[in-house]
């Protein structure tokens, strides 16, 4: 075997060169690139400033025992200093194991997970009945269109607020309700129809965002598979099935995991809905805002404990989720 020499270098042709250090890839990124990190830099600082700088502190929060009482504040012209101490993890093993761990945590755990499997598969539900009635051609399509996109046109306090006013005790629903001999529940007072009321007002303003994405979708499947199985015989449930399904595979998982995330913070409809006057019916999210502020003294500590178990939860099944929809589609690929 011959091995050729560089005379210059004395090294073997064919040797990989040493890879070098990361402040000198960096050096040398920058230098090939600087344009694109010139142009990135405001948006970091910003991102930097507005979320990371929050995310750090909060967290750091949660390993203190700091409220409204031991904070820093200012009263009048006297500045006092913050007297909060470190506790480590004690705020996070009252929550999940505390004697009333079941009260304050679990209970509105185990709600919040209903209510966001309840509204994302009305949203996904409704919203794809929607979306292949509009994908049909139908007279007076394009008025359909805007008339359901409506409810997620107008801002959420607009639409909250017009549902708590019609399901007052003496609201519009509670109304036609009697005067059809029928029984009128307390929406806004118990807690079940509290719950109920509240799936119903979030499915109202989450619906239009899915039927326009799966409508979208559905317009990106090509005709001619359609005209395909239709030749080999498959009837509407059978092309629905084996081509619209597939064909919506990466829309629907990608809205659904949209709309996991933004229905498990969903802060405003349960919060205008109710404000403080719902206990049993607030979600994790809301409920920490009840903590931190809705209180007194506000337990800064405890509310930012929340937050950080909330983001936790939230990474987690993201990334379970991600890596199921990849071995669904690497099995299906096979």
């Amino acid at each position: 075997m011959t091995v050729a020499i560089d005379r210059a270098t004395g090294k073997r042709r064919g040797d990989r060169a040493p890879r070098p250090g990361p402040v000198r890839r960096m050096k040398r990124s920058f230098d090939k690139h600087w344009y694109a990190y010139v142009m990135i830099a405001p948006v970091a600082v910003v991102l930097g400033v507005l979320v990371l700088y929050p995310l750090g502190y909060g967290l750091y929060l949660t390993l203190t025992d700091a409220n409204s009482l031991n904070a820093a504040r200012t009263i009048g012209v006297n500045e006092i200093e913050a007297t909060y101490k470190f506790i480590g993890l004690d705020n996070y093993a009252d929550i999940l194991w505390g004697e009333t761990a079941y009260d304050r945590f679990w209970s509105h755990f185990i709600w919040t997970i209903v209510w966001t499997a309840a509204c994302v598969a009305l949203h996904y539900g409704i919203g794809l009945g929607l979306a292949l009635l509009l994908n049909q051609k139908l007279r007076g399509r394009t008025l359909y269109r805007l008339l359901l996109i409506l409810p997620w046109a107008v801002p959420t306090f607009v639409t909250v607020f017009g549902w708590r006013f019609m399901l007052a005790d003496a609201g519009i629903i509670n109304s036609g309700l009697d005067a059809l001999g029928l029984p009128t529940p307390l929406w806004l007072e118990d807690t079940f129809w509290q719950r109920f009321a509240a799936i119903m007002v979030n499915t109202w303003c989450g619906v239009p965002f899915m039927m326009v994405s799966l409508l979208g979708g559905l317009q990106s499947i090509d005709a001619s598979l359609y005209e395909a199985a239709e030749m080999d015989g498959a009837n509407a449930w059978q092309r629905f099935r084996h081509v619209t399904l597939p064909g919506l595979r990466s829309v629907s998982s990608t809205v659904v995991l949209l709309g996991i995330i933004w229905t498990f913070n969903q802060f405003a409809v349960i919060f205008l809905l109710f404000g403080n006057t719902a206990p049993d019916a607030q979600i994790l999210v809301t409920w920490a805002y009840q903590l931190g502020f809705g209180q007194q003294p506000r337990d800064f500590a405890q509310s930012a404990a929340y937050g950080m178990l909330l983001l936790a939860i939230l990474v987690v099944f993201t990334s379970f989720y991600r890596r199921w929809l990849n071995r669904n589609e690497q099995q299906l690929a096979i």
